[in-house]
C-alpha cells in the first residue's frame, strides 16, 4: 500500500500545513505549476513525483517532464498539468487517453478540485485544485489517498484555507 499526497498549482507558495497533512504519506505528487522554492523542500521531505506546468521555469522543466506515466502498486498512472477532465480532455492527451487509458489520470491547471470516474474509459480522474495563493480559486486544496494493488481508495479532500 502507498499513501499519496497530491497537490498542484502552488505557484511558489508552500503552506507549512502541507508538511503536516502529508507527514504520513509515502510519496508526494505535484501536478504542475510548482513555481519557485517549492520542489526542493517537498523533495527533501518525501519522495516527489511531478510534472511541469505552464508557469514553470527552465529549472523545473529540466527536472520534471510534461507528462509522467508510471505504475504505483498495480495502478497505471498518468499525470500531466494541462489534461482536461472526462468529456473535455485537452487535445494533447485526447488521442492517447482514449486508445491507451490509464487507471488513474491526474491533472492540475484548472484550480478546481475534482474527483470524477470516467465510465467511458474506466479511468479515475483527479485534479487536486490549487494549493497556492495565485489564481481565481477561493480555497486552497490538497488531496490524500491510498493505492493498494489495483485499488485507489481512502480519499480525503483537504482545505488549507482561503486564498
Amino acid at each position: 500500500m502507498k499513501r499519496i499526497g497530491l497537490l498542484s498549482d502552488t505557484h511558489g507558495y508552500l503552506d507549512d500545513a502541507v508538511f503536516k497533512y502529508f507527514d504520513e504519506c509515502d510519496e508526494i505528487w505535484h501536478a504542475g505549476d510548482f513555481g519557485p522554492n517549492v520542489a526542493e523542500p517537498l523533495a527533501a521531505f518525501k519522495p516527489l513525483r511531478g510534472v511541469y506546468g505552464n508557469i514553470d521555469d527552465k529549472d523545473i522543466r529540466a527536472t520534471f517532464p510534461e507528462h509522467l506515466r508510471f505504475k504505483c502498486e498495480e495502478v497505471d498512472v498518468w499525470m500531466t498539468h494541462i489534461g482536461g477532465y472526462p468529456g473535455h480532455y485537452s487535445p494533447q492527451v485526447k488521442k492517447e487517453i482514449y486508445t491507451k487509458p490509464p487507471m488513474l489520470f491526474i491533472s492540475g491547471h484548472s484550480h478546481i478540485l475534482k474527483v470524477i470516474f470516467d465510465k467511458k474509459i474506466n479511468c479515475l480522474h483527479i485534479n487536486p485544485g490549487a494549493a497556492g495563493k495565485h489564481g481565481w480559486h477561493k480555497v486552497r486544496t490538497l488531496i490524500r489517498f491510498r493505492i493498494s494493488e489495483e485499488k485507489i481508495h481512502n480519499f480525503e479532500a483537504i482545505e488549507l484555507g482561503n486564498r
